[in-house]
């Protein structure tokens, strides 16, 4: 490739979507290092997703000047923007594209300068920045690119020495956080910055990168199904995954395993040879496939589709079409004092927030963080003056703020509920005779009253608050850190339960999963009456994916 000292709109553009494809890549790999062991590792997916929805915008321009695609690129991340990795993400593309306004070309000094001021705008979007997070690595290539920027004679250099310093400084990051130390993993949101960082400079050298998936398509998204179609998929999860065998699987054993997948499933597909076995199944219980699976080997390349998400698709589009008809007949009706958002995950858990009169009901939460846009759409849709967001997990707190700040003719309050029951301890706590700063104030207080304990299984062997887990062990995971790890989902929620609570407990409410039963949640509650005999027991059917039970202590 030529030396060159500077780039212009269209070789930017190639060097972000070149970015935005290389992270798509690793997702998965990312996701991984999550630092607790559980199957729901999002970091990979929420900065993909956050920089898919701005490369979309990019890629259905056709010769943009610098200033629209800066703001393709700022707008497109804001909205898209999911999970706290997703959101400091986001922040750091609004930051830098606003350095980049007004120029034709850019130089090192001005590269240099907009990803200071990315820098700058994610800082300032996270309440209490931490050091060891993807903001210490954004920081390292800042600082490199701002003392080499004066002496640049050819950007490939340039572009090389702050991406190495930045993939040094990543190395460094399990020092800087004892939890990473600990799991041996270095930061996830980091590792996500630097795979952006290595595609962007592929894109800059002129390495070939399929760039198809970002060209703007105007048909339909998916194929639709209809209800009946819906209906006649008895099993609704797609379950794919490699068993990388402890030792041979005997025919007894396979026998048994088929035979297990048969009474829990169809269209069932088992090749097993001395060292792997291949398994599909379509089922309504993955996590049940799993764990039997466990019993055999350490699982590999584990997916699982929803068959049914394509008809769910079809609902939500209609359900968008009829809110916004009922959004036209309600333009004349006068607003409302006050409303309610809350992300819930689970049918069940959905109803009880229905039930507490939450008026829009985001679905998501852990395995899937709601963006920036969902918020924006389900402000849209509440009728209120005053609108209460309970967003029920650490890593959508980001994204809510960021909508409300990108809100105008709506007083949003973001009540930082960090878990399902706070949330629910939250909008039990408000008050209508109370303004808003007076309810957030009561709110935040009576979540803070609030334990929760979340019980789920490993996906990898890690050591974890002096803790050794292997993968396929129940875990206890509390609101600081790990509370129990055992072989009995039982055992390990009782002890649970009995790690939260203290002489000032009275309440103890049980939330069970998909995969779990009715009769099997009653027990584990008999068995913590038992050990807690001061305390209320209270059982409701969350119906929540991947977490078996969710428990909370007041």
């Amino acid at each position: 490739m030529l030396s060159t000292n500077t780039i212009d709109s269209k070789i930017l553009s190639r060097m972000f979507l070149a970015g935005a494809k290389n992270l798509e890549a690793k997702k998965e790999w990312i996701n991984e290092l999550n630092v607790f062991p559980v199957p729901d590792g999002d970091t990979g997916t929420n900065m993909t997703m956050t920089i898919l929805s701005a490369a979309n915008e990019v890629g259905s321009l056709s010769d943009p000047d610098m200033d629209t695609l800066a703001k393709a690129i700022s707008s497109g991340s804001l909205r898209g923007a999911r999970g706290n990795s997703g959101v400091i993400l986001s922040q750091l593309l609004r930051g830098f594209t606003r350095g980049i306004k007004g120029c034709s070309e850019l130089d090192a000094r001005i590269i240099a300068s907009a990803m200071e001021k990315g820098v700058e705008t994610a800082y300032k979007a996270v309440m209490k920045p931490k050091e060891g997070t993807i903001l210490t690595v954004a920081k390292a290539a800042a600082d490199k690119a701002a003392a080499l920027a004066p002496d640049v004679e050819d950007l490939e250099s340039f572009f090389t020495d702050v991406f190495a310093y930045a993939d040094e400084v990543l190395a460094q990051t399990p020092e800087m956080l004892p939890v990473l130390k600990e799991a041996g993993v270095v930061d996830s949101g980091g590792q996500g910055l630097i795979e952006v960082l290595r595609g962007a400079i592929d894109g800059f050298l002129g390495k070939e990168v399929d760039y198809s998936s970002f060209v703007k398509n105007d048909g339909p998204l998916v194929t639709k199904i209809s209800t009946q179609a819906e209906a006649d998929i008895k099993f609704g999860y797609c379950t794919e995954f490699i068993i990388l065998l402890d030792k041979p699987m005997t025919e007894e054993d396979e026998l048994e395993f088929k035979k297990f997948l048969t009474s829990i499933g169809d269209s069932i597909v088992l090749v097993a040879d001395d060292e792997i076995t291949k398994v599909h199944v379509h089922t309504n219980h993955p996590g049940q496939a799993i764990e039997k699976a466990l019993t055999f080997g350490a699982l590999s390349r584990l997916k699982i589709d929803n068959m049914r998400e394509e008809h769910q698709e079809k609902l939500i589009k209609d359900a968008e079409k009829l809110a916004k008809e009922q959004a036209e007949a309600d333009k004349n009706l006068p607003m409302k004092d006050v409303g309610f958002i809350s992300v819930s995950a689970g049918d069940g858990l959905t109803e009880i927030f229905r039930e507490l009169g939450v008026d829009y009901l985001i679905e998501g939460g852990q395995t899937m963080n709601p963006s920036t846009e969902d918020m924006l759409n389900a402000i849209e849709k509440v009728n209120a003056k005053t609108i209460y967001i309970l967003p029920n997990n650490k890593n959508i707190i980001l994204a809510a703020n960021q909508a409300r700040d990108l809100t105008e003719d709506k007083d949003i309050v973001v009540v930082p509920t960090k878990t399902v029951p706070q949330g629910i301890s939250a909008i039990i706590s408000y008050v209508p005779e109370r303004n808003a700063k007076e309810n957030l104030e009561v709110m935040t207080e009576a979540i803070q009253n609030v334990k929760t304990g979340q019980i789920t299984y490993a996906v990898r062997d890690t050591h974890i608050d002096d803790k050794e887990i292997h993968e396929g062990d129940i875990m206890g995971i509390g609101d600081a850190g790990m509370l129990a790890v055992g072989q009995d989902k039982a055992e390990v929620a009782v002890q649970t339960a009995k790690e939260m609570a203290d002489e000032t407990s009275e309440i103890v409410s049980i939330y069970y999963g998909i995969d779990v039963t009715e009769e099997e949640a009653d027990e584990i509650a008999a068995m913590i009456q038992k050990e807690l005999p001061d305390c209320e027991i209270e059982v409701n059917y969350g119906g929540q994916p991947i977490y078996y039970y969710i428990i909370s202590v007041e």
